[in-house]
């Protein structure tokens, strides 16, 4: 079961929130905190999550930096 840093469950299609400014490895883009990224899809592992972040293509982002935006 995939959860947020809070331990709320996540399920495809949720909209999260980062908690933390992120510098992505390979790109010189940093996601700051606050950003809202939408409709999130689950991977095979349970601590991460693929999905489109600034129209930057798709990014793997681990849970524990996720809030779930209900």
């Amino acid at each position: 079961m995939t959860k947020d840093s809070n331990g709320v469950e996540l399920n495809t299609g949720d909209n999260v929130s980062v908690i933390k400014d992120l510098k992505v490895k390979g790109a010189s883009i940093t996601i700051k905190r606050g950003t809202t990224i939408k409709n999130i899809k689950l991977t095979n592992k349970d601590d991460e999550i693929e999905a489109k972040v600034n129209k930057n293509g798709v990014i793997v982002l681990k849970t524990c930096f996720l809030k779930k935006i209900v």
